[in-house]
């Protein structure tokens, strides 16, 4: 099958649209972010600064815990890249499930990322996804400086078709399009 040219010509205007907003995330003003005391694994304090590890950026994912099946979704395909993404920078899943939560159903759908808990923390509000509309899914990219300071350097939010979640760009090439598919915690 040849491409239709609109699709060729539109396909490039995306690709050239998303570099740009690429380098317009990265070229904001960076944003200082205290280091935030989270609960980790048995509940114990575990600041941002931490998370980082051997790293000096990390990906926070802001997820809005184990009742939405959306996030469920997008966690699972970031189990699915982990390896290739720790080979760049740290990752982190924050909810505002507790730990106990957390590693019960991390264990029940096989995440293998480090996680904690804002429960008791003003993180994923101070930083953007806890509004007046409740809790947002998205990711945000810190980066530690020289002196130890943490910055946000970009962020983005998650929803059905981002550039995040594979499978409704998968689905869009299918005969009936996504055909109002969502996410379910059990594939059967």
């Amino acid at each position: 099958m040849k491409d239709n040219p609109q699709i060729t010509e539109l396909v490039t205007q995306i690709d050239v649209l998303k570099a740009q907003l690429a380098a317009l995330r990265r070229q904001q003003p960076r944003e200082i972010v205290r280091d935030y005391e989270l609960l980790g694994p048995g509940s114990t304090s575990v600041l941002v600064s931490q998370l980082f590890g051997d790293h000096t950026d990390l990906l926070v994912i802001h997820n809005m815990g184990r009742s939405c099946p959306y996030c469920t979704l997008w966690a699972d395909g970031l189990n699915g890249y982990l390896n290739h993404i720790l080979s760049r920078t740290a990752l982190v899943l924050v909810s505002p499930d507790s730990p106990e939560d957390q590693a019960r159903f991390a264990a029940d759908r096989g995440w293998r990322f480090k996680m904690a808990s804002a429960a008791q923390s003003s993180f994923t509000k101070d930083l953007g996804f806890d509004g007046p509309d409740g809790l947002w899914p998205g990711v945000s990219g810190l980066h530690m400086e020289n002196d130890g300071t943490l910055v946000r350097v970009a962020k983005a939010v998650f929803g059905p078709g981002d550039d995040f979640c594979p499978p409704w760009p998968l689905f869009e090439l299918l005969a009936d399009g996504v055909r109002g598919w969502e996410p379910k915690y059990r594939y059967s």
